[in-house]
């Protein structure tokens, strides 16, 4: 049976054709706002210089597609029968644009050519490619002699690394707002990080609200579980003088002196805890 349908038909009425049996007559086709990627596909991709990529994607071109290589597996783009899936390139451009910009999701849409939730779904996909495929790539403890040998070049023996935290800014639930309030007033959330003897991140620890003291974040962290246990790092001791010293990390006054972390003296110092803390302070 041919079916015309008038081209004002309201969408509501849609359903009132399947409701009568006229719906196998009408084909039904997917739609999208009309954008440009022009930009994106040929300025950024064939054109711009690695100067360029720097400034606006904090990485060089090179970089780039190595993620890209790197997330490809858990990018993998499916098309549906909507629209065909962004490439893995132009997902992680997407993802690695609203991380290195202040831009909000409209502002990336219109920068990229695609739709706002896609935007959202591009971060929060390479975010998890990140935490999956290039955390533990990044982030990690690999040769524990090499970090012990460039601390002691430095002048603190047996130590492992240096700890401490920072607090990135950030929003917060309305009504969990006071709990995000740290002790210079503002919004934030804790990155609490181990570092080696060339300041590159060992272990992580991200999450807990600015107000929580350093000593809370520390103690309820999976890697104080395992110095205490023994399992972080080797067991491999030296002896200084007539005290048998355990691999250490470092810490600042605001942690709790243990036998696997160094702090400063605080009390009055003579000419040897003088030199203790200048060295800690310097490594």
């Amino acid at each position: 049976m041919d079916t015309d349908i008038p081209e004002g038909m309201g969408c509501g009425n849609w359903d009132i054709m399947a409701a009568v049996g006229l719906d196998d007559t009408v084909e039904c086709r997917f739609w999208a706002w009309q954008t440009s990627t022009g930009w994106w596909d040929c300025l950024t991709f064939q054109i711009w210089d690695d100067s360029q990529w720097l400034q606006n994607f904090r990485k060089c071109k090179a970089t780039f597609l190595e993620l890209c290589e790197l997330f490809s597996p858990a990018l993998k783009p499916r098309n549906t029968k909507m629209r065909a899936a962004l490439t893995v390139e132009k997902q992680v451009a997407i993802a690695l644009w609203k991380l290195a910009t202040p831009d909000c999701y409209r502002s990336v849409r219109n920068q990229f050519g695609v739709g706002k939730s896609t935007v959202g779904t591009a971060v929060i996909q390479v975010a998890n490619a990140i935490s999956d495929v290039l955390l533990s790539r990044v982030v990690t403890l690999e040769n524990v002699q090499v970090i012990l040998d460039g601390f002691a070049a430095m002048g603190f023996p047996n130590c492992d690394g240096a700890i401490d935290e920072t607090h990135i800014p950030n929003l917060a639930p309305d009504h969990l707002a006071n709990q995000y309030i740290n002790r210079k007033g503002y919004l934030s959330m804790v990155l609490q990080a181990l570092v080696d003897h060339k300041g590159r991140f060992t272990n992580i620890n991200v999450g807990w609200p600015g107000k929580v003291h350093d000593t809370r974040i520390f103690r309820n962290s999976r890697q104080f579980e395992q110095l205490q246990e023994g399992t972080f790092l080797p067991d491999q001791k030296i002896t200084i003088g007539d005290v048998e010293m355990l691999i250490v990390i470092l810490g600042d006054p605001a942690y709790a002196l243990l036998l696997w972390l160094m702090k400063p003296y605080t009390d009055s110092l003579d000419s040897s805890k003088e030199q203790f803390n200048y060295r800690l302070s310097k490594c």
